[in-house]
């Protein structure tokens, strides 16, 4: 588990706060605060993703990266609302950015962003999740929906 820890550890510095944090001050300068309630879209995001890294560990014995995947298939936590927390909590955290600055671009990029991840699940995720876990995988895909979360588990 210890190893599973510092890998996610790792991965989390080097893609969700590259992506949500690195890029979005890169692009906006984290200038001007204008619409100070977008904080709690920000606080929202960053939840959701520390929770889904911590599943990871915990439940999968792994990484959320491709190159160190967990053991078991990460169904618990927030993943029992939407099959994409991680990535659902990246772009609430660049959509919150977006507004607490009120900024266009900012706004451009999360949508971006989101196209970008969503073609990567697409194409690269679900097949490599399908053969890896087979009809434990296909359940899970039509009981839990990819991007909008469901109200209840």
């Amino acid at each position: 588990m210890l190893k599973a820890a510092l890998g996610s550890t790792a991965f989390f510095f080097a893609a969700p706060c590259v992506v949500a944090g690195l890029i979005p001050w890169w692009i906006s300068d984290w200038s001007e605060p204008r619409f100070w309630p977008a904080l709690l879209l920000i606080a929202a995001g960053v939840v959701v993703l520390l929770r889904a890294f911590l599943r990871f560990v915990r439940e999968g014995r792994g990484t959320p990266a491709p190159i160190a995947p967990t053991e078991q298939l990460v169904i618990g936590g927030d993943y029992r609302f939407v099959r994409n927390p991680m990535y659902v909590g990246v772009v609430a955290t660049v959509l919150g950015q977006a507004l607490l600055f009120l900024d266009l671009w900012l706004l451009a990029y999360a949508v971006l962003a989101w196209a970008v991840m969503a073609s990567f699940v697409r194409w690269y995720e679900e097949p490599v999740l399908r053969r890896r876990y087979g009809t434990q995988y296909e359940e899970y895909c039509r009981t839990v929906p990819a991007w909008l979360p469901k109200v209840r588990p």
